[in-house]
């Protein structure tokens, strides 16, 4: 009886100190007494005016403990009351999250119907290590964007982590939702045909210190394009707290765990951006009185992201063969790539596509500056097909570019010179690309393949046959023109009916005999189109 007398003592003491009472409010802020046993990381449930609102510890100091709020701090007041969940703070996640909109803790703040708890929904902590070596195999994957300057000269990988860099209004946001909406016929085949959800590439778009006016742009261009249904959207806006925009990242890293770790599918998640939340963070510790350091961040700050994109891994087959890729955003200030936070997540990341203001406002789109851009995990990852037929293309654009410079000094150029300033403007107008039009492998590799041959070059245009402008508007020097003709007549001749067979397009379109017969059999069409053509005006 004694014995029993003293257990329940001990039950009534830890209760005791698992709860508090908050004695401070300010900006998002709680201080609370009493809570003995509590440690960093900690779930706490504080009852509000008319509801609970969820917190997290962060400080612990002798007296009290600090913690964050991930709600109205209206709601709390002096005096309410605090209990520790006694676990670290996690959220729920499940596949209904995808076609959502959701807030920083995955709490639906769309129009859907209200989501009702089920089997399929896993409890997942916002803290967790990331997979060890053992776990993780190398990445092999392609995970295509649809771009074709990425795709042939910085191929991204399932489980791969390749930072998006550069100022504001370059073009940043764009590459992200491109890539999105570029796996929806990979999507639906997987789910209509192979009847697959491994081979489903769910994609998960973090928005943090964003209008909400460009998030719900984002929102009805998946909308329109039919790939909402793929796409978890976590908008944790400018006008959110900086507790809450904080924490989005992790929250949209946790459902992209569960389709890796519980489905053993894929999934690829865009933080757009991680300068914004390093922002927040700025802002929660210098609030819980963290003593600041460069650019007034906290020490840690490299930590917050390195913790983050760790995450993402392709694992291996014995764990499931699941994949996390991650896209993150960083904003530069004048291209400024030297910058804290910048050399921070380069540091971190297998790569990045850096953006340029000058190339943009030259109309050059995407204005990838292909000098300062790279993949590390290289051809790895990168399609065969595409590989072979890409091999020239970055060195021919580099040299364009390095050439570029002296011709502006008005100097003599021979004629290797000029024919490769001639081919290297050829292959920028080739991988110009406008916004949200994805380009299908297969007319990726026509493409490029038309560019590095030579065959779209003034020179080879012309010696298909007595040059006549005059004519007809398809016989002309225009790059892009021609290359519009070219896939017209492909598709017409039932030659790209197989373009998203991935099979048929490793196969055949990485021969480059192959391609050139095409090419051919277009310049052929086109000479017998001028000998009509002249036929009619003789006539006259």
């Amino acid at each position: 009886m004694q014995a029993k007398n003293q257990t329940i003592i001990v039950k009534k003491q830890s209760n005791t100190q698992n709860q508090g009472i908050v004695y401070s409010v300010t900006d998002g802020i709680v201080l609370i007494s009493g809570m003995r046993n509590a440690t960093a990381g900690d779930m706490l449930t504080i009852h509000g005016k008319q509801k609970e609102i969820l917190g997290m510890v962060f400080n612990l100091d002798q007296d009290f403990v600090s913690a964050v709020l991930f709600g109205r701090e209206e709601e709390v007041q002096e005096g309410s009351f605090a209990v520790r969940n006694e676990a670290l703070f996690s959220v729920k996640v499940g596949l209904w999250m995808f076609g959502r909109v959701l807030n920083g803790i995955g709490g639906a703040i769309d129009t859907g119907i209200v989501h009702q708890d089920n089997v399929l929904d896993v409890l997942g902590a916002v803290e967790t290590r990331a997979p060890n070596i053992i776990s993780r195999t190398p990445v092999v994957v392609p995970l295509m964007t649809g771009i074709k300057a990425i795709d042939a000269l910085i191929p991204i990988g399932h489980g791969q982590r390749e930072l998006i860099i550069g100022d504001r209004q370059t073009g940043k946001t764009t590459i992200a939702v491109d890539t999105i909406l570029n796996q929806k016929h990979d999507n639906v085949e997987a789910l209509t045909v192979l009847n697959d959800i491994t081979k489903i590439t769910f994609s998960i778009y973090v928005a943090i210190g964003q209008r909400m006016a460009s998030i719900q742009k984002v929102r009805d261009l998946l909308v329109e394009r039919s790939v909402e249904q793929f796409t978890a959207i976590f908008a944790a806006a400018a006008s959110d707290s900086a507790p809450l925009q904080f924490v989005a990242p992790y929250t949209g890293c946790v459902l992209g765990e569960y389709i890796r770790d519980i489905l053993y599918g894929r999934a690829f998640i865009i933080y757009d951006d991680l300068s914004k939340h390093a922002v927040a963070y700025r802002q929660m510790s210098l609030l819980l009185r963290r003593p600041p350091g460069r650019e007034a961040y906290p020490g840690d700050v490299f930590y917050i992201h390195a913790r983050l994109l760790e995450r993402a891994a392709a694992l291996d087959k014995k764990v499931g063969g699941g994949s996390l890729t991650a896209l993150p955003v960083i904003e530069t200030q004048y291209g400024d790539v030297s910058a804290y936070i910048p050399t921070n997540v380069i540091s971190i990341t297998d790569g990045q596509i850096f953006l340029e203001t000058s190339l943009f406002f030259k109309g050059i789109r995407p204005a990838i500056n292909v000098g300062l851009s790279v993949s590390r995990i290289g051809s790895a990852a990168q399609s065969k097909a595409l590989k072979i037929i890409s091999g020239s293309l970055k060195l021919a654009l580099a040299q364009y570019r390095e050439m570029e410079i002296f011709a502006r000094l008005g100097s003599d150029l021979d004629d290797n010179t000029q024919r490769l300033l001639i081919r290297g403007a050829i292959l920028t107008k080739l991988l110009n690309q406008g916004a949200n039009v994805p380009v299908p492998l297969s007319s990726q590799i026509f493409t490029i393949y038309a560019g590095v041959s030579g065959k779209m070059d003034p020179s080879a245009i012309r010696a298909t046959s007595i040059y006549a402008q005059t004519f007809t508007k398809c016989l002309n020097e225009d790059v892009l023109l021609h290359m519009s003709n070219i896939l017209t007549l492909f598709s017409n001749m039932k030659i790209l009916k197989f373009q998203y067979n991935r099979n048929f397009v490793e196969k055949f379109l990485s021969s480059k005999q192959f391609l050139s017969l095409l090419l051919d059999i277009y310049f052929i069409g086109m000479n017998s189109q001028i000998r009509k053509i002249k036929a009619t005006f003789a006539s006259i």
